[in-house]
């Protein structure tokens, strides 16, 4: 379904204040290099804004207090959030199971479902769930026995939930996430690995979102909780018995190892990695690619490998990039001082 708007109307969605005219037709969104008369863009950072006078762009969003532009500016108290609905304006319909259980879903006859479910084909809900009103569940999801889930949840295709896991309000899980899988641990004994049993379970929060080919382990006893409102990107691993704090951000291909503890707004870069049994403290940030081999205070922000605070790491990729001239000149030094010494060596 093609969508337009006016550019007065643009300015309504996104809760934005109009300056210039507001008549002309909007039809899209794009990149501020590339956007044409009928669509918009938007500058949210200051290495973009030369990019403006270029621009044929026929509306931009940009935040409030900013300087003239060449075409009718939306001006946004919060730009994050304007962009958000400009998006939001062109989205196209999301495809999404009908609303109530499809014919080939499997739903055990002691599975409580709340109102207006939408189930989808080839669903399989095992004995003793609950699941509240309100939730989108795609096709070929697995949820295992006696797991509970919240209201408003959504679950995209082929999304597993095992047994015994409890989900929260408002919770999306991506394709092909895995919730409560077991956790990687074995002992050694008589010339072979040996299993340990976990246990335990997951705790999921309300308002937490989990990106594609994510897993979540369950623990080895007690659970492994993720907390209220954080987000998990793509192929992330957060192992056994982890605990993440409130509103966190792990970006993709990050890890987080059994038994480790992140505080709340703790941001991992992408391929990040928390080491077993290691306490990050709130408000961290480990960059990308860095090893947290033990505990983190609060506040900081850290990177390289073992991970260390960020100036330190700028400092010291310094002197190394001066290596090689050092080197070169070690090596002049040296050959000047033995010079010296054979000379004096062979003084009459």
């Amino acid at each position: 379904m093609n969508r337009s708007y006016t550019v007065s109307q643009l300015a309504e969605a996104v809760g934005g204040k109009l300056r210039g005219n507001g008549s002309a037709t909007i039809r899209g969104v794009g990149d501020v290099s590339e956007a044409g008369p009928d669509q918009a863009t938007w500058v949210s950072r200051g290495k973009y804004v030369e990019r403006i006078a270029a621009s044929r762009a026929g509306a931009v969003l940009v935040p409030e207090g900013f300087g003239e532009t060449p075409m009718p500016a939306i001006l946004c108290p919060n730009i994050e959030r304007g962009v958000a609905a400009l998006f939001a304006a062109f989205a196209p319909p999301v495809s999404r199971p009908a609303p109530g259980i499809h014919a080939t879903a499997v739903i055990h006859p002691r599975a409580r479902i709340g109102e207006n479910p939408s189930i989808g084909p080839h669903v399989v809900i095992d004995e003793g769930v609950t699941m509240g009103d309100r939730c989108v569940i795609h096709a070929g999801v697995f949820i295992g026995r006696d797991t509970s889930v919240g209201e408003g949840c959504e679950f995209w295709p082929n999304v597993v939930i095992r047994d015994g896991c409890r989900i929260g309000s408002r919770v999306t899980i991506h394709s092909c996430s895995v919730i409560g899988a077991d956790g990687f641990g074995y002992y050694f004994d008589q010339g072979r690995h040996n299993k340990i049993p976990h246990i335990g379970g997951v705790v999921i929060e309300d308002d937490v979102e989990i990106g594609a080919c994510t897993c979540v382990d369950r623990s080895k006893f007690g659970a492994t909780v993720i907390g209220q409102g954080t987000k998990i990107d793509n192929q992330v691993q957060v192992a056994h018995n982890v605990r993440i704090g409130r509103h966190g951000i792990l970006v993709g291909q990050s890890g987080i190892a059994g038994s480790s503890r992140l505080g709340d707004s703790c941001v991992l870069g992408g391929r990040a990695v928390v080491l077993d049994n290691v306490a990050v403290g709130d408000r961290v940030t480990l960059a990308a690619s860095a090893i947290a081999d033990k505990d983190i205070p609060p506040g900081l922000v850290l990177s390289g490998n073992p991970a260390q605070e960020h100036r330190d790491e700028l400092r010291e990729r310094a002197h190394l990039r001066r290596l090689p001239k050092l080197i070169e000149q070690l090596k002049d030094l040296t050959a000047r001082v033995e010079s010296l010494e054979t000379s004096a060596h062979h003084r009459p």
